[in-house]
C-alpha cells in the first residue's frame, strides 16, 4: 500500500537498499579540529573557551542578549523555571503533545504540570484554548493567577515549538501577560525557526534549546537558555555551576546549585556545528520542499510551515487518515528499513502524569492518532 512512498524516500536519500535513519547527525566542518584543540588544551570540562564562544554564538544566532550553556535541554528548562521564581507546589501549564522532557522538567522543579490543547496546524499550544482554560479555571488574586479548583498558583506556561514548527507564540505571550503568568519557551527542536521575523525562544521571559544527538545541530548532549534579562541570565549561569562564589581558590557556595554547565568538549563540537547552521537549514528546507511536492499528489497530508513562520523542518511530518492507517504505515516503512516514528504518547496518558489536570485535548488526541515523522537527515 505504501511501496511508492518508501521508494520515493529511498530515492531522495540515494539509498536504494539498507537502513534509512530518521535523523542522523552531519559532521562536515571543524568538529574534529575543535575537539582536538580542546583535548590539547586539557580544558575538557565546564571551564573553557568554547563554552563561552558557544554562548556568544547562540546569542548572536537567536538575537537574544544572553545565552547560558547547559548539559542538555531538560535541565535548561528546569533552570529556567527555578530562576523564573517557580516554587514547589506551583502549577505550570504546558501541552500534552510534547516530548516527556518538558513535563519532567516541571516535576524536577517540584512544580505540577497542567495540560492544555494544541492547534492542529502548528501542533503547538493553542492561545485560544489557553485563554478559555484560564477563564474557566483560574482567578487573579493579589496580582497572581491561581487555579480556582486546586488553590495553587499558576506560576508559568511552557509552550513548545513542535518539531521546529513555531507555535502562535505572540498570542500566547499576550494571554500570559494578561494573567501575569511567566512564559518560558521550549524551543528545544526549533533552532533556526522564526515567527514574525524573530527567532523562537526570544518571545518569552526565557527560551531553551537542545543539542541532543538527533537535533538539527548536535554536540552529543547539550542545551542552552536564552533571555534578554541580564539578572536571570547571571542567576542561571551561577546556579548551573554549583552556585560557587567566584574566587581564585576558595570554595564558597551561596545557594543550592546544580552541576548543569556544558563541558568544553561538548561546546567545541557545538561551535563547529553552529558554524554550519545556515547550510544545514538550507539542505533541510530543500528536503521539505521535495516532500511537500511529492505528498501533494497523494492522500497523505504533509505538515508545512504556517504564514508568518519559518520552520527549520527538524523532523518532517505527515498526517495519515486515521490510527489504523498510521499503524500500517509505521509497520510497512520500518519493516522495509526506512525509519519512521509516531508522534509522542500524550503526557496525560503516561502513568506519572495521569493525575494532572487537563483541558479538552481534542486536537492533541487527533494528532496523536495520525502524525508520523519521516526521514529528515541532512543529505550530502
Amino acid at each position: 500500500m505504501f511501496n511508492s512512498t518508501i521508494q520515493y524516500i529511498r530515492e531522495v536519500f540515494n539509498a536504494p537498499e539498507g537502513f534509512v535513519p530518521l535523523h542522523a547527525p552531519y559532521f562536515g566542518g571543524n568538529e574534529k579540529k575543535y575537539l582536538a584543540d580542546t583535548i590539547d588544551s586539557t580544558f575538557v570540562s565546564s571551564v573553557g573557551a568554547y563554552v563561552n564562544r558557544f554562548e556568544e554564538m547562540m546569542a548572536e544566532i537567536t538575537g537574544a542578549k544572553y545565552a547560558v550553556a547547559t548539559t542538555n535541554g531538560t535541565v535548561a528548562l528546569q533552570l529556567s523555571l527555578v530562576v523564573a521564581g517557580v516554587k514547589a507546589g506551583d502549577e505550570v501549564i504546558t501541552q500534552p503533545l510534547t516530548f516527556v522532557a518538558t513535563a519532567n522538567a516541571i516535576v524536577h522543579s517540584n512544580a505540577i504540570p497542567v495540560f492544555v490543547d494544541v492547534d492542529r496546524d502548528t501542533m503547538g499550544m493553542s492561545p485560544d484554548v489557553l485563554e478559555q482554560f484560564l477563564q474557566e479555571n483560574a482567578t487573579i488574586k493579589d496580582g497572581q493567577a491561581y487555579n480556582k479548583h486546586s488553590g495553587r498558583k499558576i506560576a508559568a506556561c511552557i509552550p513548545m515549538h513542535t518539531f521546529g514548527f513555531p507555535a502562535r507564540i505572540d498570542k500566547l505571550v499576550e494571554v500570559c501577560e494578561r494573567w501575569n503568568i511567566t512564559l518560558i519557551e521550549d524551543a528545544a527542536e526549533s533552532l533556526g525557526s522564526y515567527y514574525n521575523g524573530l527567532h523562537t525562544g526570544t518571545f518569552g521571559k526565557l527560551g531553551t534549546f537542545s543539542f541532543n544527538g538527533n537535533k538539527t545541530v548536535t554536540c552529543g548532549g547539550g542545551g542552552a537558555i536564552v533571555t534578554n534579562d541580564e539578572a536571570l541570565a547571571k542567576h542561571a549561569k551561577h546556579i548551573s555551576t554549583t552556585a560557587k562564589v567566584p574566587h581564585a581558590w576558595e570554595f564558597v557556595h551561596d545557594e543550592i546549585g546544580y552541576n548543569f554547565r556544558m563541558p568544553n568538549l561538548n561546546a567545541a563540537l557545538a561551535c563547529a556545528q553552529l558554524e554550519q547552521l545556515d547550510t544545514i537549514l538550507a539542505n533541510k528546507r530543500n528536503l521539505a520542499e521535495l516532500y511537500h511536492e511529492y505528498f501533494s499528489g497523494t492522500d497523505i497530508g504533509f505538515v508545512y510551515e504556517q504564514p508568518g513562520s519559518i520552520a527549520n523542518y527538524w523532523l518532517n511530518c505527515i498526517v495519515l487518515n486515521n490510527l489504523e492507517e498510521r499503524n500500517a504505515f509505521l509497520e510497512a516503512t520500518n519493516n522495509s528499513g526506512v525509519m519512521t516514528r509516531p508522534i509522542w504518547r500524550l503526557m496525560n496518558k503516561l502513568p506519572m502524569f495521569s493525575h494532572c489536570q487537563c483541558g479538552d485535548l481534542t486536537n492533541s488526541e487527533w494528532l496523536e492518532d495520525r502524525v508520523v515523522n519521516i526521514p529528515s537527515s541532512y543529505r550530502p
